[in-house]
């Protein structure tokens, strides 16, 4: 039997590493920013077109390469960062395994440019799929330029399951955050066909928070700080009243690297337990910093998922110090310690102080007054008025005199499952009515988001929505990713009936809202509705249209404890049976409950 186990070649096994280093543009975007912050680079530019898939090309003005280096940097497993495996557990840079820029080549049309800041000329060096074209000396600026040209471009059954250009494009831009909020003393700017979306001087940590995420995050963040001979924690988390529904800006830097820990997130949550509603996640921006022999990187090929050695004294370590940091704006919030402490009073500086006095009546006697001046000295008779009060079960007077007429509903004969005209409400949160085999209840909110569902949907699929003009346009301010997403459901959401465009980076003006939206704060409604959006994105596979309706239904639905008028009651119920579906709401949460007349009996039997 002839021998069957043979080598890769080397293009075909560069193929196989790119599919696990490099799986999207976004992979390939992080990789070279990483390795340009590598090369101590003070300014660093990254230029995309068609969201990666065409052009990513990264310019840096770092130490840069020699025509030697920069022929093996495209060799597999080439590396200036290890020479011996201990040196995997000193690691103190990014980029260190040397696959990245050879993963990369083996799918893309390669072209580098790259000087030594001491050399008179650079080198120029072309690779198209692991395949060397063509190098040569060439007049360049010191450190490196990479364009990354057609990924995937030798493999169409990968680029094939790459997302739209909105979609994809969100992926780099969460890799470009994540590389800047770790770099703060380090000028960054992004451009994307042709349009500037970021541009970032050196600042401290704060300022590039809130010019990355918006400027609304100078208010929300509170400092954290702890430093022991474990571990030194420092960063921001976000105030209670700032949290979310999905986790998207909650970051982790591990020796400044971003990393991925479910174990610390759920350190964080706990701290912030009973302090945020459920079903949100607090926002944080937290650092840590450790022994490089503590923690191991080298377990994942993207390397954002780290083990530590100490991972319980970490994760109470970052639970006391968010909460300590916590406790202190609580304090801080209510008394200002910065404030002066000398004692203002409304009294002029020049006149004493006259300490104040009770003038008493010597001959004041209470016993004395009209009222007790009475011939007969039997005791007052006190009236017995509020003694329902001591036995009080909740229901009020009125409300057992409406259960007790019955008259005008004996007089309603219904078909099964239809209501009458007559309703009440159950804890502000179910609408009560009878019908022929018993008794109805309905889930309000569920309703109503079945009801304004299936006309939003309907809306958007006919653009039929119509827009009602704002006297004072609104503006709403978001952070970039979120300035994607709303670009990317600009139709959507003018087939509901808003009126939006650009006004500004990452600002938009609404001019119009839909008629049936009231003239509330948009830009949280608009916030809302993007981060259930991107939340149902996680879990569910919902198309655009549908995804929209049910994060617009979900947000302007009445919710528990409003108090509905008889008519609103009417209008809900009529308008849920006129609904394809009236059993369930769009998440499948139940909306009636029928109880028989004959289980009532029971129950009194």
């Amino acid at each position: 039997m002839s021998d069957i186990i043979r080598l890769l070649p080397d293009a075909v096994a560069n193929q196989i590493a790119a599919g696990e280093v490099i799986q999207r543009p976004a992979s390939a975007v992080k990789e070279l920013l990483e390795n340009a912050v590598d090369s101590g680079a003070t300014q660093i530019d990254l230029i995309v077109m068609d969201a990666g898939k065409s052009l990513i090309q990264v310019i840096d003005n770092g130490c840069g390469m020699s025509a030697t280096d920069a022929r093996l940097a495209f060799e597999r497993h080439a590396t200036s960062k290890i020479q011996a495996a201990s040196d995997l557990f000193k690691i103190h840079t990014f980029g260190f395994r040397g696959e990245a820029l050879a993963s990369i080549a083996a799918i893309a049309q390669l072209e580098l440019k790259s000087r030594l800041h001491e050399d008179e000329l650079g080198t120029h060096l072309i690779i198209e799929g692991s395949v060397v074209k063509d190098q040569q000396p060439c007049a360049c600026p010191a450190g490196t330029s990479i364009m990354v040209k057609n990924l995937f471009f030798n493999v169409p059954a990968r680029r094939n399951f790459l997302k739209s250009n909105q979609a994809e494009f969100r992926h780099i831009l969460e890799e470009f955050q994540r590389v800047a909020l770790v770099n703060a003393d380090i000028a960054f700017s992004l451009q994307h066909n042709g349009k500037p979306v970021f541009h970032l001087p050196p600042v401290n940590l704060k300022q590039r928070i809130g010019t990355l995420l918006g400027a609304g995050y100078y208010e929300k963040l509170i400092p954290v700080s702890q430093e022991t001979d474990v571990l030194k924690i420092s960063g921001f988390v976000g105030k209670p009243d700032s949290s979310k529904r999905t986790r998207g800006e909650q970051y982790f830097f591990a020796n400044n690297r971003y990393i991925k820990h479910p174990y610390f997130n759920h350190a964080v949550e706990e701290a912030f337990q009973d302090l945020i509603p459920e079903g949100h996640f607090p926002t944080y921006f937290i650092y840590l910093e450790v022994d490089p022999a503590s923690i191991d990187i080298n377990i994942h090929p993207t390397k954002t998922e780290v083990n530590f050695q100490d991972q319980r004294v970490i994760y109470a370590m970052i639970m006391s110090a968010v909460k300590l940091s916590i406790g202190r704006f609580s304090v801080s919030s209510t008394l200002d310690f910065e404030a002066s402490q000398e004692f203002n009073t409304f009294f002029p500086r020049d006149k004493p102080i006259v300490i104040p006095t009770v003038k008493v009546d010597p001959e004041f006697n209470p016993f004395d007054s009209p009222s007790n001046q009475r011939s007969d000295r039997t005791p007052r008779q006190v009236p017995i008025t509020g003694w329902e009060k001591l036995y009080d079960t909740g229901i009020k007077k009125s409300s057992i005199r409406a259960s007790n007429d019955t008259d005008g509903l004996s007089q309603i004969e219904t078909e099964e499952g239809q209501p009458s005209r007559s309703f009440m409400q159950l804890r502000q949160k179910f609408v009560v009515t009878k019908i022929k085999s018993g008794l109805l209840l309905i889930d309000q909110q569920a309703a109503h988001e079945r009801i304004l569902f299936e006309r939003f949907l309907e809306r958007i699929e006919n653009r039929k929505g119509h827009s009602q003009q704002q006297l004072f346009p609104q503006t709403v301010n978001l952070s970039a990713s979120d300035a994607e997403l709303l670009n990317e459901l600009m139709a959507e959401f003018t087939a509901l009936g808003f009126d939006i465009g650009p006004f500004g980076q990452h600002s938009f003006i609404v001019q119009g809202i839909p008629a049936d939206v009231s003239n509330e704060n948009i830009q949280l409604l608009i916030e809302n509705v993007l981060e259930n959006y991107k939340s149902n994105q996680l879990g569910l596979k919902l198309d655009k249209k549908n995804n929209l309706a049910r994060c617009m239904a979900r947000n302007m639905a009445v919710k528990p404890g409003k108090t509905l008028l008889a008519e609103e009651m009417q209008a809900l119920i009529d308008d849920l049976f006129a609904c394809k579906i009236n059993q369930s709401s769009p998440s499948g949460k139940k909306i009636l409950l029928i109880i028989p007349t004959d289980e009532i009996e029971k129950r009194f039997g």
